[in-house]
């Protein structure tokens, strides 16, 4: 038997490997895109980035440093160039599909990175693992800008599980309505008709704001913003704003509001502010042909009839009278039951010339 030469005896010093083999070896030395083994093979083991993580771009130097100890999957045992091409990811990715179908199996709630805003969704990686969460699924309301979630950590869970298919779906719209309806539940509970609460203005719209309750959303109507009249919701609120409302009405899960808080009501003083006989001015609100509606404050109007506008006759309101006009009269009648104020112009102009009478009356009796 013949002595075999030092070529041959090195070769056999070294292990064997095959394509699909997990190695172990030491890192000796780490570029920005590539990672070089020592596995104890004639050849040494490349991880090239694509090949280490699907993060793109990153810098393998800040991940990785010599001497550290890793465990690869082979590739190729000879890529061309007589080195071993290995793969970091596949190996963590097939870990990552045991940890992501427990997870599965257990409806885990997981939580991770937004690594990529795809056209219909989002991928998230967790041990290399890329899960996929369709636009349907990353919201209970329809999404029109997925890019705000780039890079934000966001909380899932696995609905689909088919690795082989490459499909792994995963859920963010069960989990925020579960917390809704947890949250849902919780408020009804706790509120009750005649109570204050606090809320964030979540849409304005022509006839009303909906407020955020914190687990439902109120409808605080145009008609209960003021006791006086609101033409635009959208002069009085924006979105965000946090404001104080009473809780009108209760029915099933809607919820009414109002900003009518019974110790602003003008009614409670107006028997004391609009008695008969006092002297008002206010800004004409609208217009009938039987007569103007002045407002004297928010939420109490009075009514001028169109005979008492002059004491000249005077065929319609409009004819004398515009919208927003300030106008000074006399309340000639009140009606606290009914909320029913009268006006007269005419009365105040008629006591005005008897008081007049009178001053003149008295001046010839003192000549």
């Amino acid at each position: 038997m013949s002595e075999m030469s030092f070529e041959q005896l090195l070769e056999e010093s070294f292990k064997t490997i095959h394509n699909g083999e997990v190695v172990e070896g030491t890192v000796i030395r780490v570029k920005e895109d590539e990672i070089v083994l020592n596995i104890g093979y004639k050849a040494d083991g490349i991880i090239t980035r694509n090949e280490y993580t699907n993060t793109p771009n990153v810098d393998l130097t800040t991940l990785v440093h010599e001497g550290e100890v890793m465990q690869a999957k082979v590739l190729k045992v000879n890529d061309g160039e007589g080195q071993v091409l290995l793969t970091y990811k596949r190996l963590a990715a097939e870990k990552g599909n045991k940890r992501l179908e427990e997870a599965f199996n257990n409806k885990e709630v997981l939580k991770a990175k937004v690594a990529a805003v795809l056209d219909g969704g989002l991928s998230v990686i967790i041990d290399e693992a890329r899960i996929f969460i369709p636009a349907s699924l990353v919201s209970d309301t329809y999404e029109k800008n997925l890019a705000k979630y780039a890079g934000q950590e966001i909380e899932f869970v696995i609905s689909e599980f088919n690795p082989k298919r490459r499909r792994i779906i995963g859920d963010r719209k069960q989990l925020i309505v579960e917390k809704k309806k947890a949250m849902q539940k919780e408020l009804f509970e706790r509120i009750s008709v005649g109570m204050t609460v606090e809320g964030v203005v979540k849409n304005v719209t022509d006839f009303g704001v909906f407020i955020d309750l914190g687990g439902a959303d109120g409808l605080l109507h145009i008609s209960e913003m003021s006791w006086g009249r609101v033409d635009n919701p959208k002069k009085l609120f924006k979105v965000g704003d946090s404001v104080k409302v009473l809780i009108k009405d209760i029915s099933g899960e809607k919820i009414a509001l109002s900003l009518k808080f019974e110790n602003t009501n003008p009614w409670l003083k107006a028997a004391e502010n609009y008695a008969v006989g006092t002297v008002v001015t206010g800004r004409v609100a609208r217009m009938t042909d039987f007569g103007a509606f002045v407002e004297l404050e928010p939420g109490v109007d009075a009514l001028l009839h169109v005979s008492q506008i002059s004491k000249e006759h005077v065929e319609k309101p409009s004819d004398v009278l515009a919208i927003g006009e300030e106008v000074t009269a006399q309340v000639v009648d009140f009606n606290l039951e009914e909320k029913k104020i009268s006006l007269s112009i005419k009365a105040l102009h008629a006591a005005d010339e008897a008081t007049e009478q009178r001053e003149e009356n008295v001046e010839t009796t003192e000549e």
